[in-house]
């Protein structure tokens, strides 16, 4: 993992990086004698998005803006829930189909905080944090992927728009 990771606080962090290998670190990070168990995210390249088949994504992130955004976010998780610690990281750059792009992790005493929590961090990630995805399609194609997470009742795009 490219250590990219500044740290707020000791039970919250934020990664963003090439590679996979750290999330065996991030778990341990969320070992701690008050939890009584842990859950993950785990998100990965899919073979089509929106009616194309893809043969991969690029991921692509604004460094400072992208690590603020997301230990924000875990902090806020750590106000709202009932939990000792989580954790997180997003992969950068080219990712083939089933690669793991995101993982999130939290730890707590009762299951349903850590549950709560973890829907949590990915739904906001999703929402604020600044990656941007260059699809590549198996017909040779690629394309910048629009705002992926509509509000429900109106369909503006809850992504961040940067000039």
């Amino acid at each position: 993992m490219l250590p990219l990771l500044r740290r707020r606080q000791a039970n919250e962090r934020h990664h963003h990086g090439r590679d996979a290998d750290g999330f065996s670190t991030l778990r341990r990070v969320l070992l701690v004698a008050e939890a009584g168990g842990f859950c993950f995210f785990e998100g990965w390249v899919r073979y089509t998005n929106a009616g194309r088949a893809v043969s991969g994504i690029d991921y692509s992130v604004f460094g400072s803006l992208t690590l603020a955004e997301g230990q924000g976010i875990m902090i806020k998780a750590t106000q709202l829930f009932a939990i000792c610690r989580t954790t997180g990281m997003y992969r950068t750059g080219y990712l083939s189909i089933g690669e793991m792009t995101v993982w999130i992790g939290v730890s707590s005493a009762h299951r349903d905080a850590a549950f709560s929590a973890c829907r949590y961090i990915i739904d906001e990630i999703k929402q604020s944090v600044p990656i941007w995805k260059n699809e590549y399609y198996t017909s040779g194609e690629t394309g910048w992927v629009p705002c992926h997470t509509p509000w429900p009742s109106n369909g503006l795009s809850r992504c961040v728009r940067l000039p």
